[in-house]
């Protein structure tokens, strides 16, 4: 049972850690494990969301809202992380391509070392 309060905890603190205000910059640089950890507490809680019949829409429009700037942030650092411009986010605007693109670079390992966005964050 506490290996499970241990994920949940390591899942809380991700999440929570977007939202302070060093994943709210669109400089510097994003782990994996930083961008699938949001990911994947985003699409849970989208999911709980649906299952609310009225309240979850208006739940789902204020948590759309509450995410917009973090989630970008944080997409465009792991653009950094793999030494990539931060306008290359644009191709999200390409339907399928765009969205496959962005999750091929995303699930790329970091440029080793230090690049022109900062250092890695691996080792910070």
């Amino acid at each position: 049972m506490s290996d499970a309060n241990q994920i949940v905890n390591s899942i809380q603190e991700y999440f929570i850690n977007v939202f302070r205000y060093k994943y709210t910059r669109f400089q510097d640089r994003a782990r994996r494990k930083e961008f699938w950890m949001f990911a994947l507490c985003s699409f849970i809680f989208s999911l709980v969301i649906q299952i609310i019949p009225i309240l979850g829409q208006i739940l789902g429009i204020l948590y759309s809202l509450a995410v917009i700037v973090p989630g970008t942030c944080l997409g465009i650092r792991r653009l950094h992380d793999i030494g990539k411009s931060g306008w290359w986010m644009l191709l999200a605007f390409i339907p399928l391509i765009g969205a496959i693109v962005l999750i091929v670079w995303a699930c790329q390992d970091s440029q080793p070392g230090e690049n022109q966005y900062g250092p890695n964050p691996k080792g910070i």
